[in-house]
């Protein structure tokens, strides 16, 4: 019989030999924990992170960024974090107040640092309004370009924060700048498909000027760069107009957006309602924006199918 110091000693040993038999993958150290702000970033961050990271996001798919208010779950995501990734740009009006109350010592990440901004009353698009952003039209996501940019700031402040992952984080980065470049083909193919004369759509709210610079389509919303901002009277009797002036044939609603004004106008121009289409906010993920490249997908084909014929 074992004398109780030999058992320990053979449990020990058991143990041992168990652990060294199990998958590399279960004897890792616990995955870094990150926060992104909204869900479009947090599908950027978990595409270069991989395995070794764990996301959490604060407004969710059909989340509206532009009016969330942070919960105390909230603070207590930044406090376990070791970055808190936001877009910047002043997109998220609420993010400084979140981080200062919870304390977190997390690094705080802009994605967009190093985007060339646009203005949010450039182009005789604007209304005179900033709408909490400075001026600046936040959605530099909208542009396949800014997204690269993204994607290089999110892989250097992980590798800055977890440098053993340094190898896993630049193969997870390039192999997803080779998607983009491939979705961002097929943006430009569709584009180039649809009549110069018949490149205007109206949507919901002024998300898309990003894509507009980058692809050249025309877009013109009742809305400013928030969804916080109301339409006035003025700015959607002069989109009625012009809607019947250059007889634009779709108008578009974002899955952020209130349907009701844009059904308005729909009503009174003729012009039909297309596809909604995503701006701010990923779709639930078996929806058909469950990822960035898949809502950019969604959204192009909306706009050409809408466009073309």
């Amino acid at each position: 019989m074992l004398t109780r110091r030999a058992a320990v000693s053979a449990l020990a040993g058991c143990l041992t030999l168990a652990a060294s038999l199990l998958p590399a993958a279960a004897q890792s150290p616990n995955k870094l924990k990150v926060v992104a702000t909204f869900s479009i970033l947090g599908d950027l961050v978990r595409h270069v992170g991989g395995e070794r990271v764990e996301v959490a996001t604060l407004v969710g798919p059909n989340g509206d960024a532009h009016v969330y208010s942070p919960t105390p779950a909230d603070g207590r995501r930044l406090t376990e974090a070791r970055i808190v990734f936001t877009n910047g740009l002043k997109f998220e009006g609420w993010i400084d107040r979140l981080v200062k109350s919870s304390g977190t010592k997390a690094a705080k990440v802009e994605a967009a640092k190093g985007v060339k901004p646009l203005k949010g009353e450039e182009e005789g698009h604007g209304h005179g309004h900033d709408h909490g952003h400075g001026g600046l039209d936040p959605h530099a996501w909208q542009s396949i370009g800014n997204a690269k940019i993204y994607v290089a700031n999110i892989r250097d402040a992980l590798i800055a924060a977890d440098a053993a992952g340094r190898e896993a984080y630049e193969a997870n980065a390039a192999g997803y700048l080779k998607q983009l470049d491939e979705v961002e083909a097929e943006v430009k193919g569709l584009v180039d498909g649809i009549p110069q004369e018949r490149r205007r759509i109206i949507t919901s709210h002024d998300a898309f000027r990003y894509f507009e610079d980058a692809y050249g389509i025309d877009f013109v919303s009742p809305q400013g760069v928030s969804t916080e901002s109301e339409a006035s009277a003025k700015d959607v009797a002069r989109i009625i107009q012009q809607i019947r002036r250059e007889k634009i044939a779709a108008v578009f609603v974002e899955n952020v957006s209130d349907a009701r004004l844009m059904e308005r106008i729909a009503k009174e121009t003729g012009a039909k309602i297309g596809e909604r289409v995503y701006s701010d906010a990923l779709s639930e993920p078996n929806g058909p924006a469950g990822t960035y490249i898949d809502m950019m997908r969604h959204n192009i084909r909306a706009f050409s199918a809408a466009l073309s014929s």
